[in-house]
């Protein structure tokens, strides 16, 4: 009996598993309103008194102000908070500098947005059992958070490998949403069901882990059925792209299918993965007419990147990945 389920099983999965495969390991590699802040930047009278003196005596610089003998000109302190105000602001960078204060609402404005998204995530299912109107909902936080992205350059710095300088995307990211087709259709298959979808970066490997559980299996009570989980595995090559800071180049190298459990064994030594290498073709060595690496479809671009959240926007076929940062990939 056990034989007939592991047959069918490997039968049945890898044929199945490596036809959506063909059209899904592009998936990472080639690969309700907003809850605003009750929190005002201006709301305390330090900051009110503050932004009048910005106003009122923005074209001072420190010395114009120092320099006056008269005690008595200034029985409030303005000149005292002007100096500040003019000190600070001659020390930074000018356009676009924050304040602390700013920086803090930003943060704020951040972590509303991700709750946000990440309680829709939860309720449907990633994507694979969202509505249109769900959907809508996620595209508009996902475009307020690419507004606020802490990382808007250099996301991909390191991601050649041999650096050693920080890495930002190396981590294990877990998928918690997608609006990719190739990768949602994996949810039609009748004998297949999508279970957790990893990438795992080490530049300069990013490998991409799908895990199928039978269909069956979602259906009956896990006292009565014992599971089994078959592990896909998309290993790409990363690159830099000289074009952009925040787009990760890619390049496939293999494919590997792998059960990990079967009825509630581990994987038994007599069935081994199944494995397929890519052969490697650099076009950089090619000189081939018309053909230009730096713009070859295979890559992804960072729109949003912090220390517990990745979004991508993946070139070919299209859709965005919103992903978490976990410890590890295991089953």
């Amino acid at each position: 009996m056990t034989h007939f389920f592991v047959s069918f099983w490997n039968a049945v999965l890898a044929v199945v598993v490596i036809a959506n495969l063909s059209r899904s390991s592009q998936a990472f590699s080639i690969p309700s309103n907003h809850r605003h802040s009750s929190r005002s930047i201006s709301s305390s009278p330090f900051n009110s008194r503050h932004n009048q003196c910005l106003v009122l005596y923005s074209d001072l610089s420190p010395s114009d102000v120092s320099d006056n003998d008269d005690d008595d000109v200034d029985p409030l302190g303005i000149a005292e908070d002007v100096t500040v105000l003019a000190s600070s602001s001659s020390s930074s960078s000018g356009v676009g500098s924050e304040t602390t204060d700013e920086k803090d609402l930003t943060k704020e404005q951040r972590e509303s947005l991700k709750q946000d998204l990440l309680q829709l995530c939860a309720s449907y299912d990633r994507g694979y059992g969202a509505s249109p109107s769900a959907r809508r909902r996620v595209d508009d936080l996902v475009s307020r958070l690419k507004a606020l992205n802490p990382t808007p350059k250099d996301a991909a710095r390191g991601i050649d490998g041999g650096s050693t300088t920080e890495v930002p995307l190396k981590g294990n990211w877990r998928m918690v949403w997608t609006t990719a087709l190739d990768v949602l259709n994996l949810g039609a298959n009748p004998i297949a069901a999508p279970g957790a979808i990893y990438q795992k970066i080490d530049p300069p490997l990013a490998t991409n882990i799908i895990d199928f559980i039978p269909r069956i299996q979602t259906l009956i009570p896990s006292n009565l059925l014992p599971s089994s989980l078959l592990r896909a595995e998309v290993q790409t090559r990363t690159s830099s792209r000289a074009n952009s800071s925040n787009r990760v180049g890619l390049v496939f190298e293999s494919v590997k299918l792998e059960p990990v459990e079967v009825l509630g064994f581990a994987k038994p030594d007599f069935l081994p993965p199944l494995s397929i290498q890519f052969p490697q073709l650099d076009l950089s060595d090619l000189n081939l007419p018309g053909v230009d690496p730096e713009n070859s479809p295979g890559f992804f671009d960072v729109v949003y990147l912090d220390e517990k959240m990745l979004i991508i926007q993946q070139n070919e076929p299209g859709g965005y990945f919103v992903s978490v940062k976990v410890p590890n990939c295991d089953p």
